[in-house]
């Protein structure tokens, strides 16, 4: 397990910053990644004044896709090697007992191949289906309740895009059009009957090559984007920045182009971006944090909110070998 000055004060702030008590010493702010490659699932505490990163083996070696629930201490993620939603209790107690692995409480049933992103609001969570051969070539948004004991699937939807990142604001699912530049919204998402189902509005951003990563930030109404380039070259990535995007998008006419004037950029030979999968972003210090899957064989990028188009290079780097998602909690 990769470990950093583990002491018993430091392990003490990680154990108690999952009370609901409104001591700012008690806030939680954490990163948590998975990868393609090693079975490992990372946690960083980012609140301590020198950052500590925890490593645990899980029970999918290959996943895509992660939620931290803090209230409860459990952590789910999708699995491409299971092709099931698997939920990890007791990160915390995993730490105070110098543990390496996540023990596996329970997992969905396997209703789905090729998982590439998770979303939560509430109890709901959605898996996306990428397209391949296994399973028809038939893309999916799938969602599954979350109980006590296990995850029941509600609905299983089909839609005629390639998907791949996803991000849920109350009932509103944002998803991003694999193999193109476009953003892809779906109003009352929950709302809709098994089967096929369309995007309330689809828009293309202009100057993005092959968009992946998607979040949203409801305080500052900000959009960040991933863009991968082509899938081969670890240098033509990049991340893009929509602020005001709900004013933005509400310009945009259904199947029209946000116009670069409307994007923020980080590109360039500084950036270390080549295929960045999946991004987070908190809107309190202003840092966006990218899963880089390709430079180096995979890293953990952290970036200054851009004021401007730049070709920065990011305030911190951290490698972790295949790092397919990202996922930040702050509370």
């Amino acid at each position: 397990m990769r470990k950093t000055l583990l002491t018993a004060s430091l392990l003490s702030v990680f154990l108690f910053s999952c009370s609901n008590d409104d001591n700012t010493s008690n806030k939680q702010l954490k990163l948590f990644t998975t990868s393609n490659t090693t079975g490992k699932v990372s946690v960083t505490d980012l609140s301590l004044a020198s950052p500590m990163t925890y490593s645990f083996s899980v029970a999918s070696a290959d996943a895509d896709g992660a939620y931290y629930f803090g209230d409860s201490d459990e952590f789910i993620l999708a699995s491409r090697s299971n092709n099931k939603i698997e939920l990890y209790d007791g990160i915390a107690t995993t730490i105070m007992n110098n543990a390496n692995t996540l023990p596996l409480t329970f997992s969905s049933t396997s209703d789905f191949n090729n998982a590439r992103e998770i979303a939560v609001s509430g109890d709901k969570v959605v898996v996306t289906q990428d397209q391949n051969a296994a399973n028809n070539n038939t893309n999916k948004l799938l969602v599954y309740q979350k109980t006590a004991t296990g995850f029941q699937l509600l609905n299983s939807y089909t839609v005629d895009f390639k998907v791949w990142g996803i991000h849920l604001e109350g009932t509103t699912l944002y998803a991003v059009a694999d193999l193109t530049s476009d953003v892809v919204v779906f109003n009352d998402f929950f709302a809709n009957a098994n089967g096929a189902i369309s995007p309330s509005k689809r828009v293309a951003v202009e100057g993005l090559v092959r968009t992946h990563g998607i979040t949203y930030a409801r305080r500052g109404d900000t959009m960040v984007l991933t863009d991968v380039g082509l899938a081969s070259s670890d240098s033509d990535g990049g991340v893009i920045v929509i602020k005001n995007f709900s004013t933005v998008l509400a310009n945009t006419a259904n199947m029209g182009t946000i116009a670069t004037a409307n994007q923020l950029r980080i590109y360039g030979s500084a950036t270390m971006l080549g295929n960045p999968l999946d991004v987070a972003y908190d809107s309190s210090t202003k840092k966006i944090y990218v899963a880089e899957r390709l430079f180096g064989g995979g890293k953990v990028l952290t970036f200054d909110l851009p004021t401007a188009n730049v070709n920065a290079a990011p305030v911190a780097s951290r490698d972790e070998a295949g790092v397919s998602s990202v996922f930040l909690l702050r509370e």
